[in-house]
């Protein structure tokens, strides 16, 4: 069995929550795991896995766009304290733990120290898709994949092996990367689809122009649960969207400006038919969403329903025998860089 470092990204709750079920399956293989992670990601994983809280990226908005000037104030304010932590990180996980193979969730200390160490890096996330699927892009948003491209390499530098979750197909850039299902979380696999009629919505801080536009419809109760609802209209984040998804509901996403994966996300989901990128949202936007709900609902007939078999046993695969085949991927890839 191997020992893992795992890295979990903080910001929201999509990372911890796919953490969460990949950690479960690898310590009831009999691995020795040990997490990484902070803010809402150390909350939500701490009562159940040995975990190290660090610091890490935060990212401030408003009115659903983010504060460049915010999250830069935000973020150096937490330097001293963060230099701090990655120093017990160094000693405590990498020099004392010795950990066979790291995994990141776009956590970025642990795939640094995996780089310095010279141990195995596995990816699991859904933003290595920008990296590492060719795509077919609108002009308007190639300037901003390309800068996110490059952000994502410089917060996870290297990468061995990348397991990436997609909710669409695409041409992998290179035989290191692999294309999965969205992990999904056990309840919501248990959880039986049914429409009850309500729309349900789900914001996060900052929609306060939504809010106006959404108050001149009707509303006569509100949202019970995902299960239970017709349709959802939310931010695009991944993990929201591909549980509904999973569940089949219509989807009118609301892309963070800024945030050029969401962007990509609602972009995608509009040109799947499974719901509206609202990039721009309105009152028109929302009645258009509504108008077509039987049209997307349609179209999620034929959206493919996977649990995490396949992922899990990609896992077994690369860690089995001391991660003999992380290990082979780690060395060719070294060779290439030399």
């Amino acid at each position: 069995m191997a020992k893992i470092v795992y890295g979990v990204a903080g910001e929201g709750s999509g990372h911890s929550s796919r953490a969460r079920e990949i950690g479960s399956y690898l310590v009831s293989k009999g691995h020795q795991v040990k997490m990484v992670s902070y803010d809402r990601g150390y909350r939500n994983l701490s009562d159940t896995f040995d975990v190290f809280e660090t610091e890490g990226l935060h990212i401030s908005s408003a009115d659903n766009k983010v504060s460049v000037v915010k999250t830069f104030v935000d973020n150096f304010s937490r330097a001293h304290k963060g230099t701090q932590r990655f120093r017990e990180l160094k000693k405590t996980l990498f020099k004392d733990f010795v950990p066979d193979c790291v995994i990141t969730d776009f956590e970025p200390m642990t795939a640094y120290l995996a780089n310095h160490y010279d141990i195995p890096l596995i990816t699991i996330d859904n933003q290595h898709r920008i990296r590492y699927l060719h795509h077919h892009l609108p002009k308007s948003m190639k300037a901003d994949y390309l800068v996110t491209e490059n952000i994502i390499r410089a917060i996870v530098p290297r990468p061995d092996i990348s397991l990436v979750t997609t909710f669409y197909d695409g041409k992998v850039k290179n035989d290191r990367t692999f294309l999965f299902p969205p992990i999904l979380r056990d309840q919501l696999t248990s959880q039986k689809s049914s429409n009850e009629g309500h729309i349900m919505v789900y914001l996060t801080s900052g929609f306060e122009s939504f809010v106006t536009y959404l108050a001149k419809f009707k509303r006569e109760r509100f949202l019970r649960n995902l299960g239970s609802c017709k349709a959802v209209m939310a931010t695009a984040g991944f993990t929201l969207i591909t549980e509904s998804l999973y569940l089949r509901k219509p989807y009118l996403a609301m892309p963070m400006k800024g945030q050029f994966e969401q962007e990509l996300n609602g972009y995608m989901l509009e040109k799947l038919s499974y719901g509206l990128n609202a990039r721009r949202t309105s009152s028109k936007t929302i009645a258009e969403f509504l108008y077509h709900i039987p049209d997307f609902e349609k179209q999620l007939q034929m959206y493919r329903v996977e649990d995490n078999t396949a992922i899990t046993n990609k896992l077994d695969v690369l860690l089995s025998d001391g991660c003999r085949l992380a290990r082979e991927f780690h060395e060719k890839r070294q060779k290439k860089s030399k």
